[in-house]
């Protein structure tokens, strides 16, 4: 049976419930997708008989490693890793970039040089801004091109030299929905010796990941974006798994992706994790491995999230008064996710944000810490953007209610 957004949206008790006796609307994904039944299973089921710690000879702790072992399993096959042991879990992708910035800024000297974007959510600016001002290292961010949002590759080219060790991006605006040629700022940042640090928080949720296709030094993303817990994931590659020195707790292991895990992890998230996983691949092929059926499934989701792009851009085409910030044409829909930002004239994105939510219409509205992106189109004082974030289980008669319902502040 093939993907269809009604034959997903009965596992979401989200979706399905009333409030104030009216339907819910969640236009939010990526400020965090709704979670389905088996991810939320596996963690009561976790919780509920095996609550325990590593490394203890009786059924529970033993469970615990397994739930690790399983997780970290399911997120090779989600990252294309070529080993579980390049996958770190932490607390979120934010907490994760601080940390591993710490050990991977360990030997950066005076006058090295970082380069971050102005695309980037600031947990991949702020991590890096900090740690080369401990070292005093030089930071450089990469404009925007800001007819359609999208990153200026040339302006990234210019500023690499022999001495950038660094170049965080991100694989998609988390604002606009742009993606990101990593492929391509990678193979350059390589040329020069600089090492890259890829953001793909909203990318994981609407496209697969390839690390060893893309051969990037680390990439980190988190689960509650797409349909798990709240747990991060960060790819370490091969090379620099034992040679970063991480700032760790003595006597905790020294081998592996254990490293740079300090404390105690969530378990029961990490159990979630690989029931989200397993969410994602469940229209794959019966009987082949995950990583393919993950593959066979992201095919029809992107699909699907095509066609509630193109139905979103054909509603914003009907009104005048409608700023859309990003990719508008149909043609370039393999360029960015089916998020939207933009404004309307006439009212501020916190009033249309505060009209929907009175009638369950969850949306976003501000500058979801895209703080260079927002600053450089000139909203960031000004009441940021209003965000729509569709994921698969949305649907074009969903689009068509949200339409209606902003109609009070459309001018056609």
């Amino acid at each position: 049976m093939p993907f269809t957004p009604e034959a997903v949206r009965d596992a979401f008790p989200a979706l399905n419930q009333k409030v104030n006796d009216q339907p819910v609307y969640f236009f939010d994904g990526p400020g965090g997708s709704q979670v389905p039944t088996p991810v939320l299973d596996a963690m009561t089921d976790y919780l509920g008989h095996y609550n325990s710690n590593l490394g203890g000879a009786f059924f529970s702790s033993e469970k615990t490693v397994d739930v690790v072992a399983q997780a970290r399993s399911a997120a090779q096959a989600l990252l294309g890793a070529p080993s579980a042991e390049n996958i770190v879990f932490g607390a979120n992708m934010t907490s994760l970039t601080f940390q591993l910035s710490r050990a991977i800024s360990r030997d950066w000297q005076a006058g090295d040089e970082i380069i971050v974007t102005a695309l980037e959510h600031y947990s991949n600016v702020s991590s890096w801004q900090q740690a080369a001002e401990d070292r005093g290292a030089v930071v450089h961010q990469v404009r925007v091109n800001e007819v359609d949002c999208t990153l200026d590759y040339d302006h990234l080219i210019s500023l690499l030299s022999p001495k950038t060790r660094l170049v965080a991006v991100t694989h998609a605006s988390n604002t606009t929905g742009s993606l990101v040629d990593v492929q391509r700022v990678i193979e350059a940042a390589h040329q020069v010796g600089a090492q890259v640090y890829i953001d793909a928080v909203h990318y994981v949720p609407h496209a697969l990941v390839d690390v060893q296709a893309l051969d990037c030094d680390f990439l980190a993303c988190s689960a509650y974006k797409f349909f798990g817990p709240h747990v991060g994931i960060a790819y370490i590659a091969p090379q620099w798994l034992h040679t970063l020195r991480p700032y760790k707790v003595e006597p905790a292991t020294n081998q592996g992706p254990g490293r740079f895990e300090t404390g105690t992890q969530s378990f029961e998230a990490l159990a979630g994790f690989t029931a989200a996983v397993e969410y994602l691949a469940q229209w794959g092929e019966a009987g082949t491995g995950l990583r393919q059926r993950l593959q066979q499934s992201y095919a029809q989701y992107q699909q699907h999230e095509a066609e509630l792009s193109r139905h979103f851009l054909a509603c914003v085409a009907q009104y005048q008064n409608i700023r859309l910030y990003g990719i508008t044409e149909t043609e370039r829909l393999h360029e960015r996710t089916p998020t939207f930002a933009i404004r309307i004239d006439g009212v501020t994105p916190g009033d249309v944000a505060v009209h929907l939510g009175k009638q369950n219409m969850c949306v976003w509205n501000g500058h979801f810490y895209a703080q260079g992106l927002c600053e450089q189109l000139g909203v960031m004082d000004d009441g940021g953007v209003i965000r729509i974030g569709l994921m698969h289980y949305n649907t074009t008669a969903e689009i068509d209610q949200l339409f209606a319902a902003m109609a009070p502040f459309l001018q056609r």
